[in-house]
């Protein structure tokens, strides 16, 4: 299942943005922040693709979503600007944003060629 984060826990597992200026991973394994909004239609278009991936992927990635509404400073320090804005973190290099609903062959692909992580 995925996990729902909030700021602190956002700072324990992706990126402790009170002590690091620059980008630090905090995770173990790949990940998938999706920034999202219960009222979103794409978001809730996505939400069990997002299921199935996690279902398909095991514990090859974290798969996370930050609700926008309530994790405000959050979305404010990624520049969240539209809903659903999709935010892919390889263990090493830096995180690459997308934004817009993805189908779930887009997401095989970003996790194949952004994350470096394959199917079980």
């Amino acid at each position: 299942m995925v996990e729902h984060l909030t700021k602190e826990s956002f700072k324990a597992k992706v990126f402790d943005f009170e002590q690091n200026k620059d980008w630090k991973f905090e995770g173990s394994k790949p990940c998938l922040v999706d920034f999202y909004a219960d009222w979103c239609g794409p978001c809730k278009t996505i939400a069990p693709i997002l299921e199935e991936l996690k279902a398909e992927y095991g514990d090859s990635l974290n798969i996370y979503k930050i609700d926008t509404e309530k994790e405000q400073e959050l979305s404010a320090m990624f520049g969240i600007q539209s809903i659903p804005s999709l935010l892919f973190i390889p263990q090493d290099g830096q995180p690459q944003m997308a934004q817009g609903a993805l189908s779930k062959d887009s997401f095989k692909q970003a996790f194949s060629e952004v994350l470096g992580v394959k199917e079980k």
